[in-house]
């Protein structure tokens, strides 16, 4: 399966896990639901949210492997 990296669209968070509306949600980020979702890499949104890049990608990647 695919891997979430810092690169990775939003939109495409979306697609790969289907727990990522709460971890985004928890981490303070409602950008699922903002039209720049389909061209905003999670690494952009962690930017603007303040939150820990490796933290959030280890929490979107769990279980995908």
């Amino acid at each position: 399966m695919a891997k979430i990296t810092e690169n990775t669209l939003i939109a495409e968070v979306l697609e790969l896990n289907p727990n990522a509306v709460e971890i985004l949600s928890e981490a303070g980020m409602h950008c699922f639901g903002c039209a720049l979702a389909h061209g905003e890499t999670i690494a952009e949104a962690v930017s603007v949210h303040g939150q820990d890049l490796e933290t959030l990608l280890a929490k979107l990647n769990e279980g995908l492997e």
